[in-house]
């Protein structure tokens, strides 16, 4: 005789819509990684996973949210990293003072560190409905899912990449929900030129979404790629999930791009036809002899490969005095 299943049978696609039900409760989702977790040595995996939790707490505490840390639900540790809900009430305080404080706490840590390799952390914020029955089993549905493929993205892992280690320890990427309930909103006290739209994409699954970077202190340029819903493309010309390429970017003599081709002529008799080649040459008759583009406007980094977007300089802040006094 087969054991009787006490939990919920799983629903097929008729059962689901027979009949409708409450939302879960939403909650904020707060989770980090650890950035080269897998590259450790397996002796340093436990110590890592151990004092990640230890200094969110001590980030919160110092950011006066050490009701939220002790209020937190369905708190899991991911290895590398950890997650937990909150009530989504807090957010705008996550988001600012949190994130800011956790990459001074994390400045000090690497310091004193003693020559062990630092501790820098991707973090993903986002708002949901969540099943929070209060125990092991809580916590589980999309919201949580797309917080994790957000903290996988490539534009997050791409800013702890190319930024300077021993400057920028945090790079968190926020939801369009959270971004929107939040800093669109006024209600955190970060100003949202401090926030860069990005296309979150992740590679080998099929997950595309618009988020924000954000950078409490930065050290080199981001870029913003611009999402097309319509087409599933960022701004970089690549399909959402595949690899990052254009084919249509003209490069100078040294491979730096010059701007896009020109646009070809119209097949729909009597359209308007407009060339554009910024930074870069239009022919529209003959050439004789040789012909060179130079590219003498360079700023930032040196960039190798396809860059879509704009670029925005560096976010951080600029402190003066007690960089505590007055944070709530």
């Amino acid at each position: 005789m087969r054991e009787q299943h006490i939990g919920a049978p799983p629903q097929d696609g008729m059962t689901r819509w027979a009949r409708s039900r409450p939302l879960p409760p939403y909650r904020g989702i707060f989770a980090v990684d650890a950035k080269g977790f897998t590259g450790r040595p397996a002796v340093e995996h436990e110590g890592i996973s151990r004092t990640v939790p230890e200094l969110l707490e001590t980030a919160f505490a110092r950011a006066g949210l050490r009701e939220l840390w002790s209020d937190r639900r369905f708190p899991a540790t991911t290895g590398d990293g950890y997650v937990f809900g909150f009530d989504p009430s807090l957010m705008p305080f996550v988001v600012h003072p949190l994130l800011h404080t956790l990459q001074e706490v994390l400045t000090d840590y690497n310091v004193l560190s003693h020559g062990t390799l630092p501790i820098r952390l991707r973090a993903s914020l986002h708002i949901g409905p969540l099943p929070d029955p209060g125990d092991e089993y809580g916590g589980n549905g999309t919201a949580r899912n797309d917080t994790h493929r957000l903290l996988d993205s490539r534009p997050v892992k791409a800013v702890l990449a190319s930024h300077k280690e021993n400057i920028t320890h945090v790079a968190a990427i926020l939801s369009q929900r959270c971004y929107e309930d939040t800093v669109a909103g006024g209600y955190t006290g970060r100003h949202p030129d401090h926030f860069v739209e990005v296309a979150a994409t992740v590679e080998g699954k099929p997950f595309a979404q618009q988020a924000w970077i954000y950078v409490p202190q930065p050290s080199g340029p981001l870029y913003e790629f611009e999402f097309d819903h319509a087409s599933g493309r960022d701004g970089s010309g690549s399909e959402a999930g595949a690899g990052s390429g254009t084919t249509d970017e003209r490069r100078d003599e040294g491979g730096a791009p010059t701007g896009r081709e020109p646009e070809r002529e119209s097949a729909v008799p009597g359209a308007q036809v407009s060339n554009s080649a910024p930074h870069g040459n239009i022919n529209t008759g003959t050439v004789h002899g040789g012909q060179s583009v130079g590219n003498h406007h360079i700023a930032g980094d040196q960039v190798q490969g396809n860059k879509a977007g704009r670029v925005r300089g560096f976010q951080g802040d600029q402190v003066r005095g007690d960089k505590y006094q007055g944070r709530q």
